[in-house]
């Protein structure tokens, strides 16, 4: 038999076997390629970035995202950094076209001899083609498809242009895309300043960011590091000894600071709420937003550290409630070991908030504690808040000092207690205070008088335990706080600072509906009455009755519209416990509305929002239209409305000039300690259940609020120069402490006269008791004291004759 049929029939097969998988091929290509996205769309690459949130300083001070990016041009990464990457992912990236089949064929024996994928043979740019335009599915067809893009995209792109893609888009672990974004996440670096050692660690995390984590794993990190540095050698990127002095080079992981999280809790958050219903949840979180808000934050701290330590010396006044919890001899032990691993991971010196403790034993002086792995002891007289403290046995039972009663802590109590230093003892125990969570909340506002510009804004004792913005969203009772703006209205009406009221007993009586007789005694909060009484006098020691004349004198209705135009939203009563401040407003509305007074009668609106930028740095919004050359857009806006005068300037010098008597000769008095000119005011309500001190100098405004989220009392004599004014004197004399002093501005038709404080008329150069007192032009009294002048029909209702 002839061989020749044979060789043409095997030779027609073999052709047959390279012809029918190369048309396949060719025909999956061209079937495959016709249903993927276009390449083109990297060349406007354009993920989800981090919106970033800013003080007026420029400190970062929140962050909104979905993945946490910041793309960073290529220039600005280190030359080592690509090298690291390259030599651990991808060797011949800058000679092959996308596919590199020689380590696809390596990638597929080691698989075959495992028994399971041990390696991949994906290139950068498949990689870069998987993340940016496919599905992660493992599939063959979804392999095709990838080599495809790859190869179409070392056609387009530059290799430094799949680099800037890979690099930015690459998962790193702990939330953190791209290499900036993971050189602040392990280093708190920039990625321009990585070293090698630190750039061969970041290479070594794209097979298994979780399992060579240098937060999790640190040894496994090191090894990690080591095979990049060995790759590197291998590849002519480095040297041997450069790998050996990069791997024994100590590498410290500095986390991220987010001080300001917790701090700046409530501002921020107010912030985000505004961006998310402005621009939609989508763009917030993924198109890297820029958001240059008013908060200073060093006040912003500060701010926050006067409201909880204010609200912990309240507390301590209203006593002892007794320990959180018992834990039994088993408990304790977890207890200690979980403090260990969560509270004091990272030392006693990063401990700067109270703890928890267990009470273990006493001695006659001291009460014995267990913290960690420390002992600790407190003084019972430094805890003499507490009253008489005793350490009982195990079961008996345990009480506080609330109502009179005494403190019995039985062993296994657990405590809140204040670290005193923060070094370990070299002998001994540790000394600590005795705390205790409070119950009562407070806000704190604080804004620039002339520009409305918030600074610092404290919504509660802690963000972390209640998300509810007292200082916006709180309408609370003023009390005597809503004075001023009464006071206020009445010079519009006349009124002067040495207008004489007399402060006498009032009755005031109303037939209801039902038919029942209402009868309100309106009465001061000492149960005392004081005659004849200067308006400047009333306010200062924050006189109800004459209040309540003054208001039923320029009538109520006048007076809404006055607090309206001064800034106040809020529903106000159309009767004349308005006076007394039965009308509930937020920390805001009081800050906005005494600004005018702070401002020369010129109301600005409050704005913690100056800039927005999008992604390219155009301006979105502002409250500068300056930002805006060719004018405001559909999409554009101020942030704000313009400020206007809504009072004369010297309405508003009299207000605060009569607002500084407060604080010199009142009730406002604890302000006196900042050693400048001050004006402010206290807020009481009949109840004590809400306690307000509004104050401002003339650069800073402030208003401090206390109360119980569920209303209550606040305690006997807790009063707004009690249990409000200690946070905002703590609060200013940290926020102003490099601001110099400076008087408040005095209008130049303002006029001076000396007065007889009996009766309110011109003294005579020689009187013993004059003083001099500011008028409105045209407004001092003509009449000497000596005259003895009958009132004026006017002033009739005012003397209540």
């Amino acid at each position: 038999m002839s061989l020749r049929p044979v060789v043409k029939y095997i030779a027609l097969a073999l052709a047959a076997a390279i012809l029918i998988p190369a048309v396949a091929l060719v025909g999956a290509y061209y079937y495959v390629s016709a249903s993927l996205p276009k390449v083109d769309t990297l060349s406007d690459y354009r993920p989800p970035v981090i919106t970033r949130v800013y003080s007026s300083n420029g400190e970062i001070i929140a962050e909104y995202f979905k993945e946490r990016r910041i793309v960073v041009p290529v220039e600005r990464m280190p030359r080592q950094l690509i090298q690291a990457f390259v030599a651990a992912e991808d060797a011949n990236f800058f000679q092959h076209e996308g596919i590199d089949l020689p380590s696809i064929a390596r990638a597929a024996l080691k698989n075959l001899r495992a028994g399971g994928i041990v390696q991949g043979g994906s290139t950068i740019t498949q990689q870069v083609a998987k993340s940016l335009l496919l599905t992660p599915e493992r599939k063959f067809s979804r392999k095709f498809k990838e080599a495809i893009l790859a190869w179409r995209m070392e056609q387009r792109l530059s290799k430094e242009g799949i680099l800037y893609l890979y690099l930015n888009q690459i998962y790193l672990g702990h939330g953190a895309y791209g290499v900036q974004a993971a050189a602040e996440n392990y280093y708190n670096k920039d990625v321009k300043d990585l070293t090698l050692a630190e750039c061969a660690m970041l290479a070594g995390l794209p097979q298994a960011p979780s399992r060579y984590s240098p937060y999790r794993n640190f040894e496994r990190a090191k090894v990690r590091q080591q095979y990049v540095l060995e790759r590197m050698v291998k590849e002519g990127f480095i040297d041997a000894a450069q790998a050996v002095q990069a791997f024994e080079q100590a590498i410290e992981i500095h986390p991220r600071e987010n001080r300001y999280i917790r701090d700046a809790a409530y501002f921020t958050e107010q912030v985000r709420r505004y961006l998310e219903n402005r621009f939609g949840e989508e763009v917030l979180y993924t198109q890297g937003l820029e958001v240059h808000t008013s908060m200073d934050l060093d006040q912003q701290l500060a701010a926050q550290t006067a409201v909880r330590e204010n609200l912990r010396a309240h507390d301590k006044r209203r006593g002892f409630r007794g320990p959180l919890d018992i834990l039994t001899e088993e408990q304790v032990g977890d207890f200690l070991d979980e403090q260990m691993n969560g509270t004091f991971a990272d030392g006693l010196a990063a401990v700067t908030e109270p703890v928890r403790a267990v009470v273990t034993g006493s001695t006659k002086s001291t009460v014995k504690l267990r913290l960690g792995r420390w002992q600790a002891v407190f003084d019972k007289q430094q805890a003499k808040w507490a009253g008489s403290i005793e350490v009982v046995p195990a079961d008996a039972a345990p009480s506080g000092n609330v109502d009179g009663g005494k403190t019995r802590l039985p062993l296994g109590s657990i405590v809140e207690v204040r670290l005193i230093s923060s070094e370990e003892p070299e002998e001994g125990a540790l000394r600590v205070e005795l705390e205790q969570p409070p119950l009562a909340q407070g806000a704190l506002v604080a804004m620039d008088p002339k520009t409305g510009l918030v600074t610092a804004m404290v919504g509660g004792a802690d963000f972390s335990q209640s998300q509810f913005n007292r200082a916006v969203q709180a309408q609370r009772l003023p009390g005597s706080a809503i004075k001023p703006i009464i006071f206020a209205a009445a010079l519009d009406k006349g009124y002067t600072p040495a207008t004489m009221i007399l402060d006498n007993p009032l009755i005031y009586r109303e037939q209801a509906e039902s038919g029942e007789l209402n009868v309100w005694k309106p009465k001061n909060y000492e149960n005392k009455f004081h005659g004849m009484t200067t308006l400047r006098e009333a306010l200062a020691h924050s006189r109800n009755v004459v209040t309540v004349k003054i208001l039923e004198d320029i009538g109520v209705g006048y007076a809404i519209n006055y607090a309206r135009k001064l800034g106040i939203e809020s529903p106000l009563a159309r009767d004349l416990t308005l006076a007394l401040g039965s009308s509930a407003v937020t920390p805001m509305e009081m800050a906005t509305a005494f600004s005018v007074f702070a401002n020369g009668g010129v109301r600005v609106s409050p704005a913690y929002i100056k800039r927005i930028e999008d992604r390219d740095g155009r301006v979105l919004e502002s409250i500068d239209p300056a930002d805006f050359s060719q004018g405001l857009q559909a999409d554009q806006r101020l942030l704000r409305q313009e400020p206007v005068r809504v009072i004369s300037p010297e309405t508003a010098y009299l207000t605060t000039n009569l607002m500084e008597s407060v604080v010199q000769e009142g009730t406002g008095w604890r302000a006196r300690s900042l050693g400048r000119p001050v004006a402010g005011k206290t807020g009481t309500t009949n109840d004590l259940k809400d306690a307000w001190f509004v104050g401002y100098v003339p650069q800073l405004l402030a208003v401090s609020w206390v109360g119980y989220d569920q209303e209550r009392p606040l305690g006997r004599q807790e009063t707004g120069s009690r249990a409000a004014a200690p946070a905002w004197v703590e609060f200013m004399q940290s926020a102003l402490r490099e601001v110099a002093p400076r008087h408040f501005t005095v209008p130049d038709s303002i006029e001076f006269a000396p007065i007889d404080p009996k009766n309110g008329l011109l003294a005579v150069e020689d009187a013993p008791d004059l003083y001099i007192e500011a008028f409105a032009p045209g407004t001092a009294p003509t009449s000497y004291s000596m005259d003895k002048e009958k009132p004026r029909a006017e002033d009739f209702f005012r003397l209540d004759l």
